[in-house]
C-alpha cells in the first residue's frame, strides 16, 4: 500500500537585511562629522574649528589617549581591569625623560615601554597571582607611580635642572611633511570654501609635521587588531577574558595569557607617557603632566566598545576637544555648542522617523538648553574651558552606555580548579 504525505505549504524565505560593513559606517561617520564642523564653522565665523593647526594639535594630544586606551584594550580583553593606566603613563613619562635626555628620542621610547611594562607586571602579579581586586590594585599602581617618579625626580633631575618637578630638555624627533600635497592643501584651505576648505584643512593637519611616534601609534592599531582577532594567540587571549574556566578546560594557559596582556598594556601606557614628553610643545618631564589622560584613554576604550576602531574614534574626539581649547580658547569652544545644537536637531529628526517620541522630546529639551547657553554667553569661562575634554568624556560615555558590551569575565578573579 502506497501512502502519500501531505504536502506542506511553501513559506517564502524572508530575505535578511545586509549589514553595512564597519569601515563604511566609520567613513559615513567621519563625513558627517566634517560636514557638521563645516556648517558650524560657517555659521559661527570660526574657521579654527577645521584649521590645519587645530588638527595638528589634536593629533599630538590624541596620541597619549590612543596609546593608553590601546593598553586598556589588551588588558580587558584578557579579563583584567586596568585602572592603573594613569600610573603606568606617569612611569613612562619619567622613563622617557631620563633616557631621552641622555641618549635621544628612540631611547626615550624604549625606556618608556620598559617602565610602563614594569607597572603592568606589578599589576599582573597582584591581580592574577594573588587575586587582589583589580580596582584596588589599579589605584595602588596610580599612587605608586606618582610617588616613585616624584622621588626619582628629586634624586636625579634636581641636580641637573635645579627643579625637582621637571627634567632637563629632551631631544625631539624630526618631523616629516608631504611637501607638495601640504602646499596644495594649504591653498585650498585659504580659499575658505564650504566643506572643501574644511576637508583640506583637516587633511593638511594630518600630513604636516608627522613624527615617527605618530606613525608607530597608528600602526599599532591594525597590528593589535590582527593579533587579537586574526591569530590563534589572540583567540586564546580573548577566550580568557570571556570564560577562563572554559578556556582552561581546552588547554589554554590562562595565567600566561593574562600576564602577557597586562604587561603589554603597561608598555603601551608607558609609550603614551613618552608621547607627552616628546610633544614639541613640552620636550621634558613635568610632574602631573599626564593630567588624567590614563583615565580618558580608558573612557575612549569603553566608548569604542573594546575594539580598536572605536577606540580611534574616541581618542580623536577627546584629543580634538583638548586641542581646540588649548589653541583657540573659550570663544571657539562656545562655537562647538552651536554644533551640538545642530547635531541634536539631526537626532530629533531620526528619532521622530523611528517613532521614538520620548527620545525625540529629550533631545529637543537638551537642544533648547544648549541653544540658550550659546546665545546668552560671549565665550565659555576659562575655568570651564580647560575641563572640556573631561566634560566631553562624561557626555560621550553617558550617550554610548546603552550599546556597550564588555568581556564577560572582565574584572573577575580567576583561580584554577
Amino acid at each position: 500500500m502506497i501512502t502519500t504525505l501531505e504536502e506542506k505549504p511553501h513559506i517564502p524565505a524572508v530575505p535578511r537585511k545586509r549589514k553595512m560593513p564597519g569601515w563604511a559606517v566609520a567613513m559615513l561617520g567621519v563625513a558627517g562629522a566634517i560636514a557638521l564642523l563645516s556648517i558650524t564653522s560657517m555659521q559661527t565665523g570660526f574657521p579654527q574649528l577645521t584649521s590645519s593647526g587645530t588638527t595638528q594639535t589634536a593629533v599630538r594630544l590624541a596620541l597619549p589617549i590612543l596609546l593608553a586606551g590601546l593598553g586598556g584594550l589588551w588588558a580587558e580583553r584578557a579579563g583584567v581591569v586596568n585602572i592603573g593606566l594613569e600610573g603606568m603613563m606617569i612611569m613612562g613619562t619619567w622613563g622617557a625623560a631620563w633616557a631621552g635626555y641622555q641618549w635621544g628620542p628612540w631611547a626615550a621610547l624604549v625606556a618608556a615601554v620598559v617602565f610602563g611594562s614594569l607597572g603592568g607586571l606589578l599589576h599582573a602579579i597582584a591581580t592574577v597571582t594573588f587575586g587582589v581586586n583589580h580596582i584596588v590594585s589599579g589605584v595602588a599602581i596610580n599612587l605608586l607611580g606618582a610617588g616613585l617618579t616624584k622621588y626619582l625626580s628629586t634624586l636625579i633631575f634636581l641636580p641637573l635642572s635645579n627643579n625637582p618637578r621637571q627634567s632637563p630638555p629632551v631631544q625631539s624627533f624630526d618631523t616629516f611633511s608631504a611637501a607638495g600635497l601640504s602646499d596644495w592643501l594649504g591653498e585650498l584651505e585659504a580659499g575658505q570654501r564650504l566643506f572643501i576648505s574644511d576637508v583640506a584643512g583637516i587633511l593638511r593637519g594630518l600630513v604636516t609635521g608627522v613624527s615617527p611616534l605618530t606613525m608607530i601609534a597608528i600602526l599599532l592599531l591594525p597590528l593589535s587588531y590582527f593579533l587579537l582577532w586574526r591569530t590563534r594567540f589572540g583567540l586564546r587571549l580573548r577566550s580568557v577574558g570571556e570564560n577562563p574556566y572554559a578556556a582552561d578546560s581546552l588547554g589554554v594557559k590562562v595565567y600566561f595569557h593574562k600576564y602577557v596582556a597586562v604587561i603589554v598594556s603597561g608598555g603601551l601606557a608607558g609609550l603614551g607617557g613618552a608621547a607627552l614628553v616628546l610633544n614639541p610643545g613640552q620636550l621634558s618631564y613635568l610632574e602631573g603632566q599626564t593630567g588624567g589622560r590614563g583615565y580618558i584613554g580608558l573612557a575612549a576604550m569603553i566608548f569604542g566598545n573594546w575594539r580598536p576602531g572605536g577606540l580611534l574614534g574616541g581618542a580623536a574626539l577627546f584629543g580634538y576637544a583638548d586641542g581646540l581649547q588649548l589653541r583657540s580658547g573659550g570663544e571657539t569652544v562656545l562655537a562647538l555648542v552651536y554644533g551640538v545644537v545642530l547635531l541634536l536637531g539631526v537626532i530629533v529628526v531620526w528619532q521622530l522617523y523611528r517613532r521614538k517620541w520620548f527620545s525625540a522630546a529629550a533631545a529637543i529639551a537638551v537642544a533648547v538648553v544648549m541653544y540658550l547657553l550659546y546665545i546668552s554667553l560671549d565665550e565659555i569661562p576659562s575655568e570651564f574651558v580647560s575641563y572640556a575634554p573631561h566634560m566631553v568624556t562624561l557626555a560621550v560615555l553617558a550617550v554610548a552606555s546603552q550599546r556597550l558590551r564588555m568581556p564577560a569575565a572582565d574584572g573577575l578573579v580567576y583561580r584554577r580548579g
